[in-house]
């Protein structure tokens, strides 16, 4: 063979495999440096189209974040790639998910939604896995040592009601889900009404998926009595369902039994005073359901509601917005007053954070979760405290564990937003460590 036949041989090999290269997504990735960097892939999960909680806004968040960063070059260079699936809410559907997580090597679950613990949690940490931002809504995410909650969960919002109503209602009657997640709400909401020496509130189970509630409501507003009682509900996406059927008892005037929101915790302006009030957590009652259900003229105008972050309209919410607006302006599905979309957002900026103080061509399970638990502080831009999964950092509650953010907001409805009760975050990290 020539010189010269040789020569174009060689040339054809080398500019073949580099276009073979490129096309297989291992080239270096637009404003990467320091060379090639590997894509990362993680997992968002959530339920939808089920008849008890769905929410589809978590994957779709978590596509808008990753549809973002890669229009920038990626986290750190790397590309992120983000798996979805439906949860369905079920415990086979939550373990499908986990082991699909493990089968296409996923370095992480981030900002995701499952009441099913037991059933994901197992297959994560066999394989090393670590869950980052979860919902808070089952106990496994706050015992596993690979979990890594952004807020308190259940448990926080539950204490931190407690203490909120405590100040404006003389009795409370508690309509929760006949689960075992839902057994733990009412020694969570007494530690909490207990902080100002009230009573314990009426316990009254509901299926979690039931068409209607009058029963319950019902039996709810003769226990509240009507001199300054309270109906909470918390129900997931089922609440909307019970306070139509609150609101369609007899001599329930104008359905409006939310009337009555005071300025701060504990006060009271003073409307209605004789009215049975209502009041839920956030993720059962939220902006999308107040809108949906007529705004001003909704049944939760004047609701008490306790959340884990700043309330929908708050500046630190900015870049989350911008982000949606450019990203999934049409997807309706991606909502910024969900509390659902929101925890997925604060998830998803741990895990930016963290790949970055990496800053590897490999980012890998291990690593990420070796990184958080020798404390890599996570700062959301004011939307929770500084976050850190040091050892010293976990508030050791009984059955919660992992908690690291015991902080709420009180909110309430005024003229159909939901706006601050109280200014700033309630620390209820002492209320969740009281309860049974």
């Amino acid at each position: 063979m020539t010189g010269r036949r040789l020569t174009s041989l060689l040339a054809y090999i080398t500019t073949s495999a580099a276009g073979a290269s490129l096309l297989t997504g291992c080239g270096v990735l637009p404003g990467a440096t320091g060379g090639s960097r590997e894509p990362v892939t993680v997992m968002t999960w959530a339920p939808d189209q089920t008849r008890a909680t769905n929410m589809p806004g978590m994957p779709a968040m978590a596509q808008a974040f990753a549809r973002w960063v890669n229009s920038q070059g990626g986290i750190d260079g790397h590309e992120l790639r983000v798996l979805t699936c439906n949860e369905h809410n079920s415990t086979a559907g939550a373990a499908a998910c986990a082991r699909r997580a493990v089968r296409e090597n996923a370095v992480a679950v981030v900002g995701s939604y499952s009441q099913n613990g037991r059933a994901f949690m197992a297959p994560l940490e066999a394989a090393g896995i670590p869950y980052i931002g979860g919902y808070g809504i089952s106990e496994d995410e706050f015992t596993s040592p690979l979990s890594y909650p952004v807020n308190g969960g259940q448990a926080s919002l539950i204490a931190g009601h407690g203490i909120q109503l405590a100040g404006s209602c003389r009795t409370v009657s508690l309509v929760r889900p006949d689960t075992l997640a839902g057994d733990r709400l009412p020694e969570l909401l007494n530690s909490g009404l207990r902080k100002a020496s009230h009573r314990g509130a009426v316990d009254i189970p509901a299926v979690e998926d039931a068409a209607e509630y009058t029963a319950q409501a019902s039996r709810a507003r003769e226990k509240a009595g009507e001199k300054q009682g309270c109906v909470t509900a918390v129900l997931g996406e089922r609440t909307q369902t019970f306070f139509d059927s609150f609101r369609r008892l007899p001599g329930q005037e104008d359905g409006e039994g939310g009337r009555g929101g005071g300025d701060a915790a504990g006060g009271d302006s003073g409307e209605e005073k004789g009215a049975v009030r209502i009041s839920s957590v956030l993720g059962s009652v939220g902006q999308p359901v107040i809108d949906r259900t007529g705004g001003a003229h909704s049944p939760f105008e004047g609701a008490f509601v306790t959340g884990w972050y700043p309330e929908a309209g708050d500046k630190s919410w900015a870049p989350m917005r911008k982000v949606i607006q450019d990203h999934a302006f049409a997807d309706n599905r991606v909502d910024p007053a969900d509390a659902g979309v929101q925890t997925t957002w604060i998830a998803y900026t741990v895990l930016k954070d963290v790949i970055e103080a990496l800053d590897d061509d490999t980012i890998s399970a291990s690593r990420i979760a070796h990184a958080l638990d020798r404390g890599e502080r996570i700062d959301t831009g004011g939307l929770t405290p500084t976050l850190r999964w040091k050892y010293e950092d976990l508030l050791g509650a009984p059955g919660y564990p992992r908690i690291v953010n015991h902080e709420v907001t009180f909110q309430v409805v005024r003229k159909g937003r939901l706006v601050a009760q109280k200014p700033g975050f309630v620390d209820v990290g002492e209320t969740v460590l009281s309860a049974p």
